[in-house]
């Protein structure tokens, strides 16, 4: 079975969404024994070392089994409208050419970045015959309440448009929870039948509950601390400012630290609005290679996940998956009506928190500082529930969707392979 994704985002770009559609190509080569090719572009963060150097419209090149088509695009900064939307649409031109020059797939895959890419992906099926899966990791229009430096009605029908075109053409419609799929269904008019949830996820064995004691934490000067972590990319929709405003809070604490891991967009702005308040509890720290995240994610007491207010079911924080998978608590500083917070009600894994508030996070830190047994318990439950979103489960789940809408190609074969490995 060949598999054709296209998205931006791809290795050895260190964004969640490469990452995670790295694992999810690597795998169904690996272990489902599928033909699988990316139309990506040319990685965009600075920490993502090895960016192809060919100046070409398409290059290709082959990494782990996975045969990509890096679709050249502008590599403006992101931090204005003008450089993002310039990045978008001439990967998208480039991606729809390179979809033109594809081996026949059996299947072709999207996901949304950037959000109008699932039309290049369409247009490649109906060139070659070949059903249109799309992998929501995010909803447009309504995403774009993060641009605070560009609002464009007209942008936003279009892109609402565009995204009811699709879910209309599409064999299935993949949302990462429950909330995702009903705003698919109810404000996208996705077919309820042909609507599915399969959740992101964390490698289990990769990362696990490690001792804070570490060469991580010695190394950064963590292991007396009770550590607040937020681990990822910093971008704009996690309301970082909160944050920063909680530690502001709890400076009065000398052995609550907070720790920043990762790049991002709104590094700058956090680094500076730090700086300006004088704050000493708060450290910033490059991103942390894949494999000494079980030492970084060991290094934290709880963990912070945050989302601005009014994006629940429209955009899923998967740096969840990793924190539960590190047996680590956290404060969710989320909507109601969210995943998250559904998840963190269910397993007793973390404390929730009022997006966008400081002081109802700084109260949530500060409970599970004091309360150093139920500190353990929660991330004992976080475990647990990790578990339920392994890698090979969840990518498991894709590999049997496209199998079906391949129309069963070679079951017995692809079988074969998975118990071999």
């Amino acid at each position: 079975m060949h598999i054709a994704f296209f998205n931006r985002s791809y290795y050895p770009d260190t964004s969640a969404t490469g990452q995670l559609l790295t694992d999810l190509c690597e795998d169904l080569v690996r272990v489902h024994g599928c033909r699988v090719s990316v139309v990506a572009g040319v990685p965009l963060l600075p920490s993502a070392g090895g960016a192809p150097a060919s100046r070409r419209l398409i290059s290709q090149e082959t990494h782990n089994g996975v045969d990509i088509l890096r679709a050249r695009g502008t590599r403006f900064s992101k931090r204005r409208f003008a450089g993002r939307a310039a990045n978008y649409v001439t990967y998208f031109l480039s991606a729809s050419v390179a979809g033109l020059r594809l081996d026949r797939p059996d299947v072709v895959v999207a996901l949304t970045d950037p959000p109008i890419i699932g039309l290049a992906a369409w247009l490649a099926g109906k060139r070659w015959g070949a059903p249109l899966v799309m992998a929501f990791k995010d909803l447009f229009p309504e995403v774009t309440v993060l641009m605070q430096d560009f609002q464009s009605p007209a942008v936003n029908a279009m892109l609402q448009r565009v995204n009811e075109f699709l879910v209309r053409r599409a064999a299935r419609n993949v949302a990462l929870g429950e909330t995702m799929r009903r705003r698919l269904i109810e404000n996208k008019g996705a077919p309820e039948d042909r609507t599915v949830i399969i959740a992101d996820w964390a490698d289990t064995e990769a990362i696990a509950p490690a001792p804070k004691r570490n060469p991580f934490a010695e190394a950064h000067g963590l292991t007396d601390k009770f550590v607040v972590m937020h681990s990822g990319n910093l971008g704009l929709s996690q309301s970082l400012e909160t944050v920063v405003d909680a530690a502001a809070l709890l400076g009065h604490e000398p052995d609550i630290q907070f720790v920043f891991v990762g790049e991002g967009v709104k590094k700058a702005d956090l680094q500076a609005r730090t700086a300006a308040r004088g704050l000493t509890n708060v450290m910033f720290l490059p991103f942390t290679p894949r494999e000494r995240l079980h030492e970084s994610f060991g290094s934290a007491d709880v963990f912070v996940v945050s989302l601005q207010k009014g994006l629940a079911g429209y955009i899923v924080p998967s740096k969840l998956y990793g924190i539960l998978a590190a047996g680590r608590p956290y404060v969710a500083a989320v909507e109601a009506d969210c995943e998250v917070a559904a998840l963190t009600t269910r397993w007793g894994c973390g404390r929730l928190a009022e997006p966008g508030d400081p002081r109802s996070m700084a109260d949530a830190i500060l409970a599970f500082y004091r309360d150093s047994a139920g500190t353990q318990a929660a991330g004992e439950q976080a475990r647990a529930a990790g578990l339920g979103f392994d890698r090979r489960t969840q990518v498991r789940k894709y590999f049997d969707l496209f199998t079906g809408v391949a129309g069963g190609v070679e079951p017995a074969r692809a079988a074969a392979v998975q118990r071999r490995v």
